[in-house]
């Protein structure tokens, strides 16, 4: 099947390789003609395992390509997926303006009946705006459909070739089959197609990473209590995953949430209640609780020294999560930005996101080629990303490098008690601190 993606991005770029690796014929544009030459290199711009390898194998096959050119793309193309960014606007909705502007674009390129599908996260309603442009600009029979992403940055292939539902919002049998065809090789196991109106799918997506966010959220605030009332939070996260109706994923607490979904998922979703004249109460505490946890290492470090003008510090991660170089909404840009204001320096690693992180930080930090650099003169270590390089480190040399042995562990990757036995103090989230030597 000819299939055309509009936009490079993490999500247009995953979903045409992972179509590609099925078997049809797939053209990925983008308007950056630097990306489009990289891509055709074989370079891919953002780090998530094995996409570069499965870019270049399709490539080579001749089943990927990438272009510049819409009109060539959608010419003859059974489905175009719009897979374009959706910002963040000044109060906190969708920004549509690039979907609709691509959706311009492929409705004039249009030589035949075509299913145009909403990839990109956008708020209810959007499959009628962008039906009305398209129709507004052609003659051809065309469908839109609304087909939301559920990929984890770090584990985006595997999602998206072994998925555990797919959502399909659909206003005709003819889209229905289509879809249900191109999506078929990828739900031999049985997980679901979901097929639903499209207002419905669009809802979905938002809906879904409310909930997770709120989980996160909530066990943050469990933690903050567990903090005053002498409780271990890994203890009661135990507790309440053992509930089946509960379970154990998005209980761990941290340092807040980030990336590219929940932040802005949350607030647009909150924006859509707001303007239905909805409160949705519980999505306001949700961001406060978030913005609250990423000052909280900052506050911890500042609460044990005292003050922290002319102090020194080693950050691990910069990522928003592991296994992705993704900076944005990336909680160490807090804890960076807060420790600086308060006077202190900071040195800082990460596995895969240094460069991304330069374009964030600029050269306000000091940046390390392990980690063990980065703690050299630094007063404390302050682990912000759970990377598994972080999780077993060498604690003699860790102590050795430090001024004193101090770990605000962001993440709670390490047991404390081990870690007061080497002679460490060690402030996690939602743990009573375990004091070693004197810092």
């Amino acid at each position: 099947m000819k299939l055309a993606i509009i936009g490079t991005g993490y999500v247009g770029l995953v979903a045409g390789t992972c179509f590609s690796d099925s078997g049809n014929d797939v053209t990925c544009v983008d308007v950056d003609a630097r990306k489009v030459e990289s891509l055709r290199a074989g370079r891919v711009p953002i780090y998530e395992p094995g996409l570069e390898d499965l870019v270049r194998k399709n490539a080579s096959a001749g089943r990927l390509s990438f272009s510049t050119d819409v009109g060539a793309a959608v010419a003859g193309a059974k489905a175009v997926f719009i897979a374009v960014g959706t910002p963040e606007g000044e109060n906190g909705e969708a920004d549509l303006q690039y979907v609709l502007a691509a959706a311009r674009q492929v409705g004039r390129a249009l030589t035949g009946y075509c299913v145009i599908v909403d990839k990109s996260t956008v708020p209810v309603g959007t499959a009628d705006k962008v039906r009305a442009v398209v129709a507004a600009v052609t003659s051809h029979p065309f469908d839109v459909v609304s087909n939301p992403e559920f990929l984890k940055e770090g584990a985006a292939l595997d999602d998206f070739l072994k998925p555990d539902r797919v959502v399909v919002g659909v206003d005709s049998d003819q889209a229905r089959a289509l879809m249900a065809e191109l999506y078929a090789p990828f739900v031999r196991t049985e997980h679901p197609v979901l097929f639903m109106d499209t207002r419905s799918a669009e809802l979905t997506k938002y809906a879904a990473n409310a909930m997770l966010a709120t989980r996160i959220s909530f066990m943050n605030d469990v933690a903050a209590l567990c903090e005053r009332v002498g409780a271990d939070v890994d203890m009661v996260r135990k507790g309440m995953g053992a509930d089946r109706r509960i379970g154990y994923p998005f209980l761990f607490p941290g340092v807040g949430y980030g990336g590219s979904c929940f932040p802005k998922d949350v607030k647009a979703l909150a924006t859509t209640a707001r303007e239905h004249g909805l409160a949705f109460d519980l999505l306001q505490a949700v961001e406060r609780t978030n913005a609250r946890q990423k000052r909280l290492m900052v506050e911890k470090a500042r609460a044990h020294f005292g003050g922290l003008e002319g102090r020194a510090f080693a950050l691990w991660g910069l990522s928003f999560k592991p296994r992705t170089d993704d900076m944005r909404e990336a909680p160490s840009v807090e804890i960076v930005s807060g420790l600086l204001a308060a006077g202190a320096t900071v040195r800082v690693h990460d596995p895969v996101a240094m460069d991304a992180a330069r374009r964030v930080l600029g050269d306000r930090v000091t940046y390390c080629a392990n980690p063990y650099e980065a703690l050299e003169g630094a007063d404390a270590l302050v682990v912000v990303t759970e990377w598994n390089d972080y999780r077993h480190p060498d604690f003699d040399r860790v102590k050795a490098a430090l001024k004193s042995p101090i770990i605000f562990d962001g993440r709670n990757i390490y047991d404390p008690r081990l870690l007061a036995a080497r002679g460490f103090t060690c402030h996690g989230v939602g743990r009573p601190q375990r004091a070693g030597a004197a810092g």
